[in-house]
This record gives structure tokens, C-alpha cells and sequence, in this order.
């Protein structure tokens, strides 16, 4: 019988920067992958819509990995095994119902400018923000990525402390928990401005009202005009491919198909897993990358089901929708061809609207859309003269009690009819903000959150985030609060994923930190 040194279930980004760095140590070690393809949600495809144009049919974005810790220990091994990005100088923008638009830039002065231009004051406003984030990188980006209940973070703290004084450092740690909305309102006058920043609290599974979703925006905010929002060359598929070549030529296996039934336990260590088809795999360590229940509830059974998992909750679903178009769009508002990622939204209210709506399990009036555009940036993503759009809701209720509308007939549980009549409304706004629409769209595919959910086990109700961003469980309470870290209630069982610190994304760092603490 082999054993490894290292057995890791899932192959998610997490998952595949452990097995990378380890493997690269010259450990042995095993990934197991129930789905037949690597990746989790680095997944493209050329069966979405029409034959040639290539689809990331999950994640899409890869500026959490672009500027973290994983990508600074791996990057140049991944680019020799084919991972290359593409770039945009306009990262992000956001459209309005009334046509106006407003656009990031790769460059702060522009920035500055075009805000200032809104309302005086905003875009020097903005580099105050910004700037204050550049200037605390080093211990910001520390408590956002490195393991929080540490020796190591606890002497950071310290030396913050010494070098701000207690008072300053409680006063930034108050800032700090300011949601999105109270930033934005007291900081800012222009409507536009505030349109750009408000959505993207959103995409870190935050509504405007949480708390730190200030802070977080205005993270956000530095990293998209420091880094942009880059893409994959060939989809984000490419990038799993990378990693996977990458781990096999340092010794690694990787076998898909392969689902773990249970995580074997003996005298309290995690010592392998018994397989779906009843094949036994030996470990020194098990590395799960799962959700919460997966873990406790089906891996483990009741072996160590920490009495607080009941607790743990799923955030709002997603909501995707892909566009074979036959041309160039004819955007409503101006200066958006080359932009990365477009955002459809008349501000803060309404971003907090659809997402109250979709908490309360409500389809969304007017939902918050994400729209990117692939191949502005990665020409190679669909044929020469064709578009394609990538749209992401995230604002999809993942057990539906009802239309905000009043006009869709709803059951609790997603069908196809209520997927394409949501993809329906969700088209007549997009619609309503490209003038040639009508004569350039050719197909569209929809996925909901119970689509997502059967693609990877881990969007449990098509959530993307690995569990409710919130604050009672995240940093040093993700997933629960018994948990330290990556570590268990079991010796050699280790947890990472979206579900862990550091939450969601795809930037690795749960992966890197499991890796560092096994000595890679």
C-alpha cells in the first residue's frame, strides 16, 4: 500500500498551491479530485455557447493571486509551465442606468483626476485612501493573508502598536470595521464615485451595511490600480494546467475521479482516506479543502464534529450568465471598450438593494451585474471579429422564497424555467446598456447556484465565498471559532479552502500557509 507524505482532497487554487510548494520540497504527495478536470473554479470551456468561443464558466480574475504571497513563491515555476496573464490599463468601471460611466485607470494621478473632475475633492479623497492602504501594506496585507492566531501576528501587532501608539492603532482598527456605505457616504459626494466602489464589497461575499467592507473596498481599490484585474492567456483553465504540470514534474500525482468517502482516523491522527470505491490511500497529513459539512459532517461523520459547525452559514449564491456576441459592443456609456470588468449599477442603494433582496431569499428586482469582457483583454478567447461576455450576480438567493418583482412564479429550489427567466431580466437590463444588442447577441448559457453547486461540491447553494463573509466568521473565527488556523481537532487534519483563513479567492493564501507551516 503507498503512503504519502501528503494527501490532499480537492484541487482547488488552494489546494494546488500546497501540493506545488510541498511537492516542490520533495515530499510526496497525492491530490484527490472527485470532478474528472483540476481546477475547482479555474474551469473553461468551449461547450458553454457556440464552437470557438472559450468561456470561464466560474472565476475569472486573478489579482488576488497576481499580488499575494503564493504567486511571489511560485509565479516564475508557473510561468514555465504556460501561465501567462493578460492586462487592461482600465481594470474596472461602472455603468449607470442613465448612461453615465466612470472609469478606473492603472494610474493614480488619472484617477485622481477624473474623480476630482466628478466632484472636487473625490479624487484627492482617493489618494488619501488608497495611499493610506499603500502605506500600511506591509501590516495590512500581513493580517489579511498570514495565519492570525500566531506568535508571529501577535509580535506584529506589538511592533504596529509601538510604532503607531495604542491609541492610533485602536483608532485604525475602528476605521477598519467601517462598512462600505458609512465610508462612502461620509467620504465622498459624487454618485458616480461611490457607484464604482460600492458593488465591489460584493465580490468579497459583503454587502454595503457589513462591517469592514470598507476597508475591504478600499483594498480593492489600491490592488485593482496597482495590479489591474488581469486574466489567464486561454481561460483560467490554463492556469490549473499549470499548476498540475507544474506539481507532476516535481514528483506529485494528481488523480481525478477519485472521491473521498472518509478521512481515517486512529488513536486521534488523520492517517488516510477510504475512497468512494472503498480503496484505502495512507498519509502522514490530510490536507481537506472542502466546506465546513464536507468536512465534519461527511468526511469525518462524528469522529470530531466540533459542536459549532450547526452554526456555520452559507452566504448569497451566484448567478452566471455567458454571451457568444458576433461583434464589437456598442456600449451606452463612454470609454469602456477595453475595460476589464463593468459593473451595472445606480450606486449604493441600489447594490444594497438587490443584496437585502437576495438575503431574504428573494429574486432580485434589479440585480447587481458584473460584466467582463475576456476578450478585450486575451483576444484568443473566441474568434477573430466575435465577443464574449462573462457575467457574475452575486446577489442569486440559493433557496428562493419569492420574486422582489412579483413576476416570476417561483418553488424553493432552482429549476431551469426560473433560471432562464431570471437570465430573461437579467439580459433586458444588460440589453438596456449596449446600443447594438439586438444585432450583435448570438447565444447565451445561464447557470444558477444549483448549477454551480453540482459543478463543484464546494458552492454549497452557489456560494461562492466558502461560507457567510461576516464578521462572527471570519479572520481568527473562520470557520468557526474553536478553529486555529488551518489546524483541527485532529492531528495531521488540515483545513484550508474558502472556508479558512483567509477567506475566499483566488489568491491561495490558505494553501501557501498550510505549506509554510509543513515546512515548504
Amino acid at each position: 500500500m503507498a503512503q504519502f507524505d501528503h494527501l490532499i482532497i480537492g484541487s482547488g487554487i488552494n489546494a494546488l498551491v500546497a501540493a506545488a510548494m510541498l511537492s516542490r520540497k520533495g515530499d510526496s504527495v497525492l491530490v484527490v479530485e472527485r470532478e474528472s478536470r483540476t481546477g475547482g473554479c479555474m474551469y473553461t470551456s468551449q461547450d458553454v455557447t457556440l464552437p470557438g468561443f472559450h468561456h470561464d464558466v466560474m472565476a475569472a480574475t486573478f489579482v488576488l493571486f497576481l499580488t499575494g504571497p503564493a504567486h511571489a513563491a511560485l509565479g516564475e515555476d508557473l510561468a514555465r509551465h504556460g501561465l501567462e496573464f493578460c492586462h487592461s490599463p482600465h481594470p474596472t468601471a461602472v455603468l449607470r442606468p442613465d448612461g453615465s460611466a466612470l472609469r478606473l485607470e492603472m494610474d493614480r494621478g488619472a484617477n485622481v483626476a477624473a474623480f476630482n473632475a466628478r466632484s472636487a475633492g473625490d479624487g484627492d479623497q482617493h489618494a488619501a485612501d488608497v495611499g493610506r492602504i499603500e502605506q500600511d501594506a506591509a501590516f495590512l496585507f500581513a493580517l489579511l493573508g498570514q495565519p492570525l492566531w500566531s506568535r508571529q501576528t501577535a509580535m506584529l501587532v506589538a511592533k504596529q502598536a509601538w510604532k503607531k501608539g495604542l491609541g492610533p492603532l485602536k483608532a485604525w482598527f475602528g476605521e477598519a470595521m467601517e462598512p462600505a456605505r458609512g465610508w462612502l457616504e461620509t467620504r465622498y459626494s459624487s454618485p458616480d464615485v461611490q457607484a464604482i466602489w460600492a458593488p465591489w464589497v460584493l465580490h468579497v461575499g459583503l454587502t454595503p451595511e457589513a462591517s469592514y467592507g470598507g476597508q475591504m473596498a478600499r483594498v480593492i481599490a489600491f490592488a485593482l490600480e496597482a495590479a489591474g484585474a488581469p486574466v489567464v492567456k486561454g481561460g483560467a483553465g490554463q492556469a490549473a494546467a499549470a499548476f498540475q504540470s507544474l506539481i507532476e514534474s516535481q514528483g506529485g500525482t494528481i488523480r481525478t475521479g477519485v472521491e473521498a468517502a472518509r478521512i481515517i482516523v486512529q488513536a486521534g491522527k488523520a492517517v488516510g482516506i477510504e475512497t468512494s470505491e472503498g480503496e484505502t490511500i495512507r498519509a502522514t497529513s490530510v490536507i481537506a479543502s472542502t466546506a465546513p459539512g464536507q468536512l465534519y459532517d461527511g468526511l469525518l461523520g462524528e469522529t470530531a464534529k466540533p459542536a459549532t459547525t450547526k452554526k456555520f452559514r452559507h452566504g448569497r449564491g451566484n448567478f452566471q450568465l455567458h454571451y457568444a456576441l458576433d461583434g464589437p459592443i456598442d456600449w451606452v456609456g463612454e470609454g469602456l471598450d477595453e475595460v476589464a470588468l463593468i459593473h451595472l449599477t445606480d450606486g449604493i442603494d441600489a447594490v444594497s438593494k438587490s443584496s437585502n433582496e437576495a438575503e431574504r431569499g428573494m429574486l432580485p428586482v434589479t440585480p447587481t451585474i458584473c460584466v467582463g469582457q475576456p476578450h478585450r483583454l486575451d483576444p484568443t478567447r473566441c474568434p477573430e471579429g466575435k465577443a464574449i461576455l462573462w457575467l457574475q450576480i452575486p446577489d442569486a438567493p440559493p433557496v428562493i422564497k419569492g420574486d422582489a418583482a412579483g413576476q416570476i412564479e417561483t418553488v424553493p429550489d432552482w429549476t431551469e424555467a426560473m433560471r432562464e427567466a431570471f437570465a430573461d431580466r437579467i439580459e433586458d437590463i444588460l440589453a438596456k446598456h449596449i446600443r447594438n444588442w439586438d444585432q450583435i447577441k448570438l447565444k447565451r448559457r445561464a447557470y444558477s447556484p444549483a448549477d454551480l453547486q453540482a459543478m463543484n461540491v464546494n458552492l454549497v447553494g452557489g456560494d461562492p465565498y466558502g461560507g457567510a463573509c461576516t464578521l462572527d466568521q471570519f479572520f481568527v473565527w473562520r470557520p468557526v471559532a474553536g478553529q486555529i488556523n488551518t489546524t483541527t481537532t485532529i492531528a495531521n487534519l488540515y483545513h484550508i479552502g474558502a472556508s479558512t483563513h483567509p477567506g475566499p479567492g483566488l489568491g491561495g493564501g490558505s494553501g501557501f500557509n498550510v505549506a509554510k507551516g509543513l515546512g515548504a
